[in-house]
């Protein structure tokens, strides 16, 4: 992944992890990482465990943000929450995967910020 690339997409989880907690979402970590894959952002609201995918495009050339999670994707998604709940002791817990989707316009502004809940299912 190339520097720019990296930027833009901490810069993206920022956002997003600012827009949660003016939500009312109670973050409790980011970036948490597994043998398995990462989760962008772990946060809690009205009881839910909720775990977050944050996406970042400039521009709308390759598509919507939101356009970019593949099937296999999603499926990773999947097994990283799975994985988390497991070594957090959770499993019972109710959660569900949101997504955050950031556009940023062409001179760096936000052009679109919206968070999906429920956007995967299992």
């Amino acid at each position: 992944m190339s520097d720019a690339r990296r930027t833009l997409g901490r810069h993206g989880e920022t956002l997003a992890a600012q827009r949660l907690q003016s939500f009312g979402y109670l973050l409790r970590e980011r970036n948490w990482r597994c043998p398995v894959g990462e989760l962008d952002i772990v946060a809690e609201k009205e009881g839910v465990l909720v775990f977050v995918e944050v996406r970042t495009r400039r521009g709308d050339r390759f598509g919507t943000p939101e356009e970019s999670i593949t099937p296999a994707k999603r499926a990773k998604l999947l097994e990283v929450a799975q994985t988390y709940l497991e070594e957090h002791a959770e499993e019972d817990r109710n959660w569900r995967i949101d997504v955050v989707a950031v556009e940023i316009g062409p001179r760096g502004e936000v052009a679109r910020l919206d968070i999906i809940e429920n956007a995967i299912e299992e």
